[in-house]
């Protein structure tokens, strides 16, 4: 059986990642530790966010929902939370943005054209958006077509919480026929 301590710590963890409510069974798997355990540690969490446990009352507390747990913001602080949202958030990208941004982040240095002819519609406005958005920015140009080359930026990298490129997924890992690709040069793509 693990210290209460760490299987504190652990959960907390879980449960700040979770977009939904986990059961006491999932945690119990994550973390290694017994079912009661696990539950004991929740219900003390729970107390211990409430200030029940002798400690400041919590600006999230920890509810047992829809069969599991979940942290959430309390009820008390909705109106700050809701202006944050409205007021702080972000526009996100678009299906096209994402798809775009995907084929460059993959195939960089790469032009206009051969993105459209990935996604297999024109990519102009999307491409001027995430470069707007610092996202995509100009690499020079192609030397045989002259054409401008794009590449993903340092922002992009931030955004994402990775290093460098080479942290993202292998493609031909996750989709199926790719695998074969993997191996090919690109003369033998073209052809």
């Amino acid at each position: 059986m693990s210290e209460p301590e760490d299987v504190r710590g652990q959960l907390e963890a879980v449960l700040m990642v979770v977009d939904e409510p986990v059961t006491v069974a999932q945690l119990a798997e994550a973390t290694g530790a017994d079912a009661r355990q696990v539950a004991d540690v929740l219900a003390a969490l729970a107390s211990d966010y409430d200030g029940l446990s002798g400690s400041p009352r919590r600006g999230f507390e920890l509810r047992e929902l829809a069969g599991g747990w979940r942290i959430y913001s309390r009820p008390a602080h909705a109106e700050v939370v809701e202006r944050f949202i409205v007021e702080g958030q972000t526009a996100r990208l678009t299906q096209a943005a994402l798809e775009t941004l995907a084929v460059v982040a993959y195939l960089q240095p790469v032009t206009r054209t051969r993105v459209a002819g990935i996604r297999g519609v024109n990519s102009d406005s999307v491409m001027r958006t995430l470069v707007s958005r610092g996202l995509v920015a100009e690499a020079g140009s192609d030397p045989h077509s002259g054409a401008v080359l794009y590449e993903t930026t340092g922002y992009l990298l931030e955004t994402l919480g990775v290093g460098s490129l080479q942290e993202l997924p292998k493609l031909s890992d996750h989709l199926p026929g790719l695998s074969e690709l993997a191996g090919m040069d690109q003369t033998e793509l073209n052809t």
